[in-house]
């Protein structure tokens, strides 16, 4: 299981974003009013999103993406269509993968992989 920390500067589309791409919001704080911090969680991945003042100065970055390994990439691509434009994919990638690419709100990528049938 994978779990991240990341910063977000707009909680309210980050969480409208991760629950469009089937994430549970399973904690948040505070429980009342905007939150400053919340966990998301989906397959075998759990991220958590800080807001407000946070220990890292500048805007939300990461220059890489957080692999997701759902049951399949082609379902959810099914599921989150009409709702999320795909950065990529899905497509079989040269490594026997395929793959899937979405970029979140504040820029982090997210690839949706699973073994090539």
């Amino acid at each position: 299981m994978t779990h991240v920390m990341l910063k977000t500067e707009h909680m309210a589309a980050t969480i409208a974003w991760y629950e469009r791409a089937g994430f549970e919001v399973t904690g948040r704080f505070p429980d009342v009013g905007e939150p400053t911090w919340i966990e998301v969680g989906r397959d075998d991945v759990t991220l958590q999103f800080l807001a407000g003042e946070t220990p890292w100065p500048g805007e939300p970055t990461l220059t890489g993406t957080i692999y997701v390994h759902p049951p399949s990439v082609r379902s959810l691509h099914g599921e989150i269509r009409d709702e999320i434009e795909p950065a990529w994919g899905p497509e079989v990638r040269d490594w026997g993968m395929l793959e899937m690419g979405l970029r979140d709100p504040n820029g982090y990528f997210l690839t949706f992989t699973e073994p090539a049938e």
